[in-house]
Protein backbone atom coordinates (compact mmCIF):
# COMPACT_ATOMS: atom_id res chain seq x y z
CA UNK A 1 0.00 0.00 0.00
CA UNK A 2 0.97 3.62 -0.84
CA UNK A 3 2.53 5.05 2.57
CA UNK A 4 1.04 8.63 3.59
CA UNK A 5 3.70 11.14 4.26
CA UNK A 6 3.25 15.03 5.53
CA UNK A 7 4.58 16.47 2.37
CA UNK A 8 1.83 18.80 1.96
CA UNK A 9 3.11 20.88 4.70
CA UNK A 10 6.05 22.48 1.94
CA UNK A 11 3.38 23.08 -0.68
CA UNK A 12 -0.45 23.70 0.57
CA UNK A 13 -1.13 27.20 1.48
CA UNK A 14 -0.43 28.44 4.84
CA UNK A 15 -3.50 29.54 5.82
CA UNK A 16 -5.43 26.58 5.38
CA UNK A 17 -2.42 24.16 6.68
CA UNK A 18 -2.32 26.16 9.54
CA UNK A 19 -6.45 25.96 10.12
CA UNK A 20 -5.99 22.08 8.86
CA UNK A 21 -3.35 21.15 11.87
CA UNK A 22 -4.35 24.15 14.24
CA UNK A 23 -7.99 22.97 14.54
CA UNK A 24 -7.35 19.38 15.75
CA UNK A 25 -4.97 20.78 18.26
CA UNK A 26 -7.43 23.51 19.77
CA UNK A 27 -10.27 20.92 20.02
CA UNK A 28 -7.34 18.89 21.80
CA UNK A 29 -5.80 21.28 23.83
CA UNK A 30 -9.97 23.04 25.21
CA UNK A 31 -10.47 19.33 25.43
CA UNK A 32 -7.37 18.85 27.73
CA UNK A 33 -8.06 21.88 29.60
CA UNK A 34 -11.99 21.52 29.85
CA UNK A 35 -10.84 17.64 31.63
CA UNK A 36 -9.06 19.22 34.42
CA UNK A 37 -12.45 21.41 35.21
CA UNK A 38 -14.27 18.33 35.35
CA UNK A 39 -12.21 17.52 38.07
CA UNK A 40 -12.51 20.80 39.64
CA UNK A 41 -16.47 20.90 39.03
CA UNK A 42 -17.63 17.14 40.75
CA UNK A 43 -15.16 17.72 43.59
CA UNK A 44 -16.48 21.21 44.46
CA UNK A 45 -20.12 20.05 44.10
CA UNK A 46 -19.79 16.52 45.22
CA UNK A 47 -16.88 17.38 48.09
CA UNK A 48 -16.77 20.84 48.87
CA UNK A 49 -14.76 24.26 49.19
CA UNK A 50 -12.07 22.21 51.02
CA UNK A 51 -11.53 19.86 48.66
CA UNK A 52 -11.57 22.45 45.94
CA UNK A 53 -8.38 24.29 47.86
CA UNK A 54 -6.17 20.84 48.68
CA UNK A 55 -7.01 20.05 44.69
CA UNK A 56 -5.31 23.22 44.44
CA UNK A 57 -2.35 22.33 45.64
CA UNK A 58 -2.33 18.96 43.17
CA UNK A 59 -2.05 21.26 39.35
CA UNK A 60 1.12 21.92 40.15
CA UNK A 61 2.77 18.73 40.83
CA UNK A 62 0.48 17.23 38.18
CA UNK A 63 1.72 19.83 36.00
CA UNK A 64 5.32 19.11 36.91
CA UNK A 65 4.61 15.77 36.30
CA UNK A 66 3.27 16.66 32.77
CA UNK A 67 6.57 18.93 32.24
CA UNK A 68 8.44 15.75 32.03
CA UNK A 69 5.99 14.15 29.40
CA UNK A 70 5.68 17.29 27.48
CA UNK A 71 9.65 17.69 27.70
CA UNK A 72 9.97 14.07 25.37
CA UNK A 73 7.27 14.71 23.35
CA UNK A 74 7.56 18.08 22.04
CA UNK A 75 11.44 17.70 21.47
CA UNK A 76 10.72 14.79 19.48
CA UNK A 77 7.42 16.12 17.53
CA UNK A 78 10.11 18.76 16.97
CA UNK A 79 12.94 16.42 15.80
CA UNK A 80 10.42 14.70 13.63
CA UNK A 81 9.04 17.55 11.94
CA UNK A 82 12.53 18.52 10.66
CA UNK A 83 13.62 15.20 9.84
CA UNK A 84 10.87 14.91 7.39
CA UNK A 85 11.21 18.00 6.08
CA UNK A 86 14.32 16.98 4.98
CA UNK A 87 13.12 13.34 3.81
CA UNK A 88 15.11 11.30 6.52
CA UNK A 89 12.43 9.20 7.21
CA UNK A 90 14.61 6.82 8.49
CA UNK A 91 15.86 8.84 11.58
CA UNK A 92 12.18 10.15 12.28
CA UNK A 93 11.58 6.11 12.94
CA UNK A 94 13.82 5.89 15.61
CA UNK A 95 13.03 9.28 17.12
CA UNK A 96 9.39 7.57 17.73
CA UNK A 97 10.76 4.23 19.40
CA UNK A 98 12.78 6.63 21.54
CA UNK A 99 10.68 8.20 22.44
CA UNK A 100 8.53 5.83 24.12
CA UNK A 101 11.61 4.58 25.71
CA UNK A 102 12.81 7.89 27.05
CA UNK A 103 9.34 8.56 28.81
CA UNK A 104 9.16 5.07 30.70
CA UNK A 105 12.25 5.52 31.82
CA UNK A 106 12.02 9.01 32.93
CA UNK A 107 7.99 8.32 34.12
CA UNK A 108 8.97 5.58 36.72
CA UNK A 109 12.09 7.47 38.08
CA UNK A 110 9.67 10.46 38.43
CA UNK A 111 7.86 8.25 40.74
CA UNK A 112 9.58 6.80 42.76
CA UNK A 113 11.31 10.47 43.89
CA UNK A 114 7.85 11.86 44.19
CA UNK A 115 6.40 8.98 45.94
CA UNK A 116 9.05 9.13 48.59
CA UNK A 117 8.70 12.65 49.45
CA UNK A 118 5.11 13.15 48.60
CA UNK A 119 4.09 15.54 51.40
CA UNK A 120 7.12 17.69 51.39
CA UNK A 121 6.08 18.29 47.47
CA UNK A 122 2.46 18.97 48.61
CA UNK A 123 3.52 21.73 51.94
CA UNK A 124 6.18 22.89 48.97
CA UNK A 125 3.08 23.55 46.12
CA UNK A 126 1.14 24.96 49.16
CA UNK A 127 -0.84 22.29 50.59
CA UNK A 128 -2.01 22.79 54.32
CA UNK A 129 -2.62 21.24 57.39
CA UNK A 130 -6.70 21.18 56.50
CA UNK A 131 -6.56 20.39 53.20
CA UNK A 132 -3.05 17.86 52.43
CA UNK A 133 -4.97 14.77 53.20
CA UNK A 134 -7.09 15.74 49.94
CA UNK A 135 -3.86 16.27 47.87
CA UNK A 136 -2.23 13.07 48.80
CA UNK A 137 -5.12 10.99 48.46
CA UNK A 138 -5.23 12.55 44.98
CA UNK A 139 -1.62 12.70 43.82
CA UNK A 140 -1.02 8.87 45.36
CA UNK A 141 -3.49 7.50 42.55
CA UNK A 142 -1.69 9.68 39.81
CA UNK A 143 1.90 8.88 40.47
CA UNK A 144 0.83 5.26 40.32
CA UNK A 145 -0.47 5.86 36.90
CA UNK A 146 2.29 8.60 36.02
CA UNK A 147 4.25 6.55 33.55
CA UNK A 148 1.31 6.06 31.83
CA UNK A 149 0.82 9.96 31.50
CA UNK A 150 4.10 10.54 30.29
CA UNK A 151 3.48 7.61 27.45
CA UNK A 152 0.05 9.69 26.57
CA UNK A 153 1.52 12.80 26.22
CA UNK A 154 4.64 12.17 23.99
CA UNK A 155 2.72 10.37 21.97
CA UNK A 156 0.22 12.80 21.07
CA UNK A 157 2.93 14.96 20.26
CA UNK A 158 4.36 12.51 17.95
CA UNK A 159 0.99 11.80 15.97
CA UNK A 160 0.57 15.92 14.99
CA UNK A 161 4.10 15.72 14.16
CA UNK A 162 3.68 12.79 11.97
CA UNK A 163 0.31 14.42 9.79
CA UNK A 164 -2.09 12.97 11.92
CA UNK A 165 -3.70 15.72 14.10
CA UNK A 166 -6.82 14.93 13.92
CA UNK A 167 -5.98 11.14 15.25
CA UNK A 168 -4.29 13.07 18.42
CA UNK A 169 -7.37 15.26 18.73
CA UNK A 170 -9.82 12.00 19.08
CA UNK A 171 -7.15 10.68 21.59
CA UNK A 172 -7.28 13.70 23.34
CA UNK A 173 -11.48 13.92 23.16
CA UNK A 174 -11.68 10.02 24.27
CA UNK A 175 -9.87 11.09 27.79
CA UNK A 176 -12.48 13.88 28.44
CA UNK A 177 -15.09 12.05 27.38
CA UNK A 178 -14.38 8.71 29.84
CA UNK A 179 -13.07 11.05 32.57
CA UNK A 180 -16.40 13.21 32.38
CA UNK A 181 -18.34 9.76 32.49
CA UNK A 182 -16.33 8.16 35.31
CA UNK A 183 -15.73 11.10 37.73
CA UNK A 184 -19.33 11.40 38.77
CA UNK A 185 -19.55 7.52 39.25
CA UNK A 186 -16.52 7.41 41.28
CA UNK A 187 -16.78 10.56 43.27
CA UNK A 188 -20.70 9.89 43.88
CA UNK A 189 -21.99 6.42 43.22
CA UNK A 190 -19.02 4.55 44.03
CA UNK A 191 -18.44 7.12 47.23
CA UNK A 192 -14.20 7.32 46.65
CA UNK A 193 -14.26 11.14 46.87
CA UNK A 194 -11.07 13.25 45.62
CA UNK A 195 -9.35 9.66 45.15
CA UNK A 196 -12.42 8.65 42.73
CA UNK A 197 -11.41 11.66 40.38
CA UNK A 198 -8.10 10.48 40.31
CA UNK A 199 -8.61 7.13 39.00
CA UNK A 200 -11.37 8.44 36.61
CA UNK A 201 -8.06 10.37 35.14
CA UNK A 202 -6.15 7.93 35.16
CA UNK A 203 -8.16 5.35 33.33
CA UNK A 204 -9.28 7.75 30.83
CA UNK A 205 -5.56 8.72 29.36
CA UNK A 206 -4.87 4.41 29.73
CA UNK A 207 -7.71 3.57 27.15
CA UNK A 208 -6.01 6.69 24.68
CA UNK A 209 -2.51 5.66 24.95
CA UNK A 210 -3.90 1.93 23.85
CA UNK A 211 -5.68 3.94 20.88
CA UNK A 212 -2.46 5.68 19.94
CA UNK A 213 -0.05 2.62 20.34
CA UNK A 214 -2.43 0.85 17.83
CA UNK A 215 -2.53 3.95 15.55
CA UNK A 216 1.21 3.99 15.25
CA UNK A 217 1.50 0.53 15.01
CA UNK A 218 -0.66 0.51 11.75
CA UNK A 219 2.95 -0.08 9.04
CA UNK A 220 0.38 1.97 5.89
CA UNK A 221 1.68 5.14 8.10
CA UNK A 222 5.14 6.92 6.70
CA UNK A 223 5.80 6.86 10.43
CA UNK A 224 5.39 3.38 12.13
CA UNK A 225 6.39 0.81 14.98
CA UNK A 226 9.39 -1.18 13.75
CA UNK A 227 12.35 -3.16 15.17
CA UNK A 228 15.29 -1.18 16.16
CA UNK A 229 13.81 1.75 17.05
CA UNK A 230 13.80 1.50 20.53
CA UNK A 231 17.08 1.21 21.91
CA UNK A 232 17.98 5.00 23.18
CA UNK A 233 20.30 6.83 21.01
CA UNK A 234 22.34 9.37 22.66
CA UNK A 235 22.37 12.24 19.87
CA UNK A 236 18.65 11.55 19.23
CA UNK A 237 17.97 11.81 22.95
CA UNK A 238 20.39 14.63 23.76
CA UNK A 239 18.83 16.77 20.66
CA UNK A 240 14.93 15.36 22.11
CA UNK A 241 16.10 16.71 25.20
CA UNK A 242 17.77 19.87 24.25
CA UNK A 243 15.15 21.13 22.38
CA UNK A 244 12.28 19.53 24.94
CA UNK A 245 14.20 21.32 27.47
CA UNK A 246 12.23 24.65 26.91
CA UNK A 247 8.70 23.69 27.85
CA UNK A 248 9.61 21.36 30.82
CA UNK A 249 11.93 24.75 32.12
CA UNK A 250 8.23 26.66 31.20
CA UNK A 251 6.12 24.26 32.56
CA UNK A 252 8.57 22.82 35.94
CA UNK A 253 8.71 27.39 36.52
CA UNK A 254 5.00 27.44 36.59
CA UNK A 255 5.08 24.82 39.05
CA UNK A 256 7.18 26.09 41.23
CA UNK A 257 5.87 29.94 40.78
CA UNK A 258 1.90 28.23 40.70
CA UNK A 259 3.35 26.77 44.16
CA UNK A 260 4.81 29.92 45.51
CA UNK A 261 1.23 32.05 44.31
CA UNK A 262 -0.76 28.90 46.55
CA UNK A 263 1.86 29.92 49.72
CA UNK A 264 1.44 33.37 49.06
CA UNK A 265 -2.45 33.71 48.60
CA UNK A 266 -2.64 31.43 51.93
CA UNK A 267 -0.70 33.39 53.67
CA UNK A 268 -2.88 36.51 52.55
CA UNK A 269 -5.80 35.32 51.90
CA UNK A 270 -6.16 32.16 53.46
CA UNK A 271 -7.45 29.04 52.16
CA UNK A 272 -10.80 30.60 49.98
CA UNK A 273 -8.25 32.65 48.21
CA UNK A 274 -6.14 29.63 47.28
CA UNK A 275 -9.29 27.52 46.17
CA UNK A 276 -10.25 30.60 44.42
CA UNK A 277 -7.11 30.87 42.08
CA UNK A 278 -7.29 27.05 41.67
CA UNK A 279 -10.55 27.67 39.70
CA UNK A 280 -9.47 31.29 38.03
CA UNK A 281 -6.62 29.84 36.84
CA UNK A 282 -8.36 26.52 35.56
CA UNK A 283 -10.57 28.94 33.74
CA UNK A 284 -7.95 30.98 32.20
CA UNK A 285 -5.74 27.80 31.23
CA UNK A 286 -8.81 27.21 28.81
CA UNK A 287 -7.56 30.34 27.10
CA UNK A 288 -4.01 29.43 27.31
CA UNK A 289 -4.51 26.04 26.14
CA UNK A 290 -6.64 27.66 22.64
CA UNK A 291 -3.34 29.41 22.28
CA UNK A 292 -0.86 26.28 22.74
CA UNK A 293 -3.44 24.05 19.81
CA UNK A 294 -2.51 27.39 17.74
CA UNK A 295 1.44 26.89 18.23
CA UNK A 296 0.79 22.77 18.31
CA UNK A 297 -0.97 23.53 14.77
CA UNK A 298 2.12 25.74 13.86
CA UNK A 299 4.71 23.53 15.05
CA UNK A 300 4.47 20.72 12.34
CA UNK A 301 4.23 23.29 9.10
CA UNK A 302 7.24 25.74 10.56
CA UNK A 303 9.65 23.05 11.47
CA UNK A 304 9.27 21.23 8.24
CA UNK A 305 9.37 24.68 5.91
CA UNK A 306 12.18 26.25 8.34
CA UNK A 307 14.24 22.22 7.52
CA UNK A 308 13.23 22.76 3.63
CA UNK A 309 14.46 26.56 3.55
CA UNK A 310 11.31 28.26 2.77
CA UNK A 311 11.82 31.03 4.45
CA UNK A 312 8.30 32.39 3.54
CA UNK A 313 5.94 30.08 4.22
CA UNK A 314 7.55 30.77 7.80
CA UNK A 315 7.18 33.90 8.80
CA UNK A 316 3.30 33.58 7.07
CA UNK A 317 3.05 30.66 9.36
CA UNK A 318 4.44 33.14 12.47
CA UNK A 319 2.09 36.41 11.67
CA UNK A 320 -1.26 34.20 10.98
CA UNK A 321 -0.81 32.19 14.49
CA UNK A 322 0.13 35.73 16.25
CA UNK A 323 -2.81 37.18 15.23
CA UNK A 324 -4.72 34.02 15.77
CA UNK A 325 -3.50 34.06 19.35
CA UNK A 326 -3.49 37.41 20.33
CA UNK A 327 -7.63 37.41 19.47
CA UNK A 328 -7.90 34.09 21.59
CA UNK A 329 -6.26 36.04 24.50
CA UNK A 330 -8.07 39.12 24.10
CA UNK A 331 -11.01 36.71 24.24
CA UNK A 332 -10.43 35.81 27.60
CA UNK A 333 -10.15 39.54 28.91
CA UNK A 334 -13.39 40.26 28.07
CA UNK A 335 -14.96 37.03 29.84
CA UNK A 336 -12.62 37.90 33.02
CA UNK A 337 -13.82 41.36 33.05
CA UNK A 338 -17.58 41.16 32.38
CA UNK A 339 -18.32 37.79 34.00
CA UNK A 340 -16.74 36.55 36.47
CA UNK A 341 -18.94 35.84 38.65
CA UNK A 342 -21.33 33.80 36.36
CA UNK A 343 -18.28 31.56 35.26
CA UNK A 344 -17.18 30.92 38.63
CA UNK A 345 -20.80 29.87 40.09
CA UNK A 346 -20.30 26.91 38.29
CA UNK A 347 -17.23 24.76 40.30
CA UNK A 348 -19.08 25.71 43.77
CA UNK A 349 -22.57 24.88 45.68
CA UNK A 350 -24.70 27.35 45.84
CA UNK A 351 -25.62 25.90 49.11
CA UNK A 352 -22.43 25.91 50.59
CA UNK A 353 -21.55 28.54 54.11
CA UNK A 354 -18.22 30.07 52.44
CA UNK A 355 -19.35 30.68 48.87
CA UNK A 356 -19.69 34.20 49.09
CA UNK A 357 -16.49 35.05 50.50
CA UNK A 358 -14.89 32.50 47.89
CA UNK A 359 -16.34 34.32 45.28
CA UNK A 360 -15.26 37.86 46.55
CA UNK A 361 -11.55 35.88 46.30
CA UNK A 362 -12.13 34.40 42.80
CA UNK A 363 -14.27 37.83 40.86
CA UNK A 364 -11.90 40.09 42.30
CA UNK A 365 -8.89 37.75 41.43
CA UNK A 366 -9.90 36.76 38.30
CA UNK A 367 -10.42 40.84 36.53
CA UNK A 368 -7.31 41.35 37.71
CA UNK A 369 -5.13 38.25 36.10
CA UNK A 370 -6.93 39.16 33.07
CA UNK A 371 -6.48 42.75 32.87
CA UNK A 372 -3.29 42.68 30.26
CA UNK A 373 -4.59 38.92 28.82
CA UNK A 374 -4.35 40.32 25.00
CA UNK A 375 -0.34 40.32 25.27
CA UNK A 376 0.16 36.81 26.16
CA UNK A 377 -1.12 35.40 23.18
CA UNK A 378 2.09 36.69 21.08
CA UNK A 379 4.34 36.26 24.02
CA UNK A 380 3.00 32.37 23.73
CA UNK A 381 3.36 32.07 20.12
CA UNK A 382 7.10 33.13 19.53
CA UNK A 383 8.33 31.76 22.31
CA UNK A 384 6.74 28.35 20.57
CA UNK A 385 7.96 29.68 17.00
CA UNK A 386 11.97 29.76 18.33
CA UNK A 387 11.56 25.95 20.02
CA UNK A 388 9.70 25.07 16.34
CA UNK A 389 12.68 26.05 14.49
CA UNK A 390 14.89 24.37 17.13
CA UNK A 391 16.46 27.54 19.16
CA UNK A 392 16.42 25.76 21.93
CA UNK A 393 18.37 28.43 24.02
CA UNK A 394 16.47 31.25 23.25
CA UNK A 395 12.81 29.25 23.52
CA UNK A 396 14.25 28.16 26.91
CA UNK A 397 15.13 31.82 27.91
CA UNK A 398 11.81 33.02 27.07
CA UNK A 399 10.20 30.36 28.74
CA UNK A 400 11.79 30.83 32.34
CA UNK A 401 11.93 35.21 31.74
CA UNK A 402 7.95 35.11 32.73
CA UNK A 403 8.24 32.84 35.80
CA UNK A 404 11.82 33.62 37.09
CA UNK A 405 13.22 36.73 36.25
CA UNK A 406 10.00 38.59 36.66
CA UNK A 407 6.93 36.90 38.30
CA UNK A 408 9.10 34.97 40.80
CA UNK A 409 10.49 38.77 42.31
CA UNK A 410 7.36 40.46 42.40
CA UNK A 411 5.39 37.74 43.55
CA UNK A 412 7.75 37.99 46.89
CA UNK A 413 7.74 41.52 46.74
CA UNK A 414 4.38 43.02 46.06
CA UNK A 415 2.37 41.94 48.68
CA UNK A 416 4.95 42.95 51.59
CA UNK A 417 3.23 46.33 50.10
CA UNK A 418 0.19 45.58 49.29
CA UNK A 419 -0.79 42.33 50.78
CA UNK A 420 -3.80 40.11 49.13
CA UNK A 421 -3.60 42.72 45.89
CA UNK A 422 0.07 42.15 45.27
CA UNK A 423 -0.16 38.87 44.65
CA UNK A 424 -3.02 38.90 42.03
CA UNK A 425 -1.27 42.06 40.15
CA UNK A 426 1.72 40.15 40.21
CA UNK A 427 0.85 38.55 37.48
CA UNK A 428 -0.27 40.49 34.89
CA UNK A 429 3.04 42.76 35.21
CA UNK A 430 4.71 39.49 34.85
CA UNK A 431 3.01 39.04 31.32
CA UNK A 432 3.76 42.39 30.67
CA UNK A 433 7.39 42.50 30.62
CA UNK A 434 7.84 39.28 29.47
CA UNK A 435 6.14 40.36 26.28
CA UNK A 436 8.38 43.20 25.73
CA UNK A 437 11.30 40.90 25.98
CA UNK A 438 9.81 38.23 23.60
CA UNK A 439 9.18 40.84 20.79
CA UNK A 440 13.29 42.05 20.92
CA UNK A 441 13.88 39.06 20.28
CA UNK A 442 12.39 38.11 17.72
CA UNK A 443 13.05 41.43 16.22
CA UNK A 444 16.59 40.71 16.78
CA UNK A 445 16.34 37.43 14.96
CA UNK A 446 14.22 38.77 11.69
CA UNK A 447 17.44 41.50 11.86
CA UNK A 448 20.18 39.01 11.74
CA UNK A 449 18.48 37.14 9.25
CA UNK A 450 18.16 39.74 7.06
CA UNK A 451 21.63 41.22 7.15
CA UNK A 452 23.15 37.76 7.66
CA UNK A 453 21.56 36.99 3.79
CA UNK A 454 21.91 40.41 2.34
Amino acid sequence: MKQRTPAELGTQPIGRLLWQYALPSIVAMTASSLYNNVDRFFIGQGVGVQAIAGLATTFPFMNLSAAVGAMVGVGASTVISVRLGQKDVATAKHVLGNTVSVNIILGILFTLLCWWWLDDILYLFGATANDISYARDYMQVILLGNTLTHCYFGLNAVLRAAGRPQSAMMCTLLTVVVNTILDPIFIWWFGWGIRGAAIATILSQAISLAIQLRLLSDKREAMHFCRGIYRPSFPIVRQILAIGMSPFLMNACACLVVGLINNQLERYGGGLAKGAYGIVNGIIFIFIMIVMGFNQGMQPIVGYNWGAKQDERVWRALRLTIIAGTSVTTLGFLVGMLFPRQIVSWFISADDPQVEAFMEHAVRGFRIIVCVFPVVGSQMVITNFFQSIGHAAKSMFQSVTRQMLFLLPLLWLMPKAYGLNGVWFAMPMSDTLSAVVTWLMLWWLVWHLKHKRS
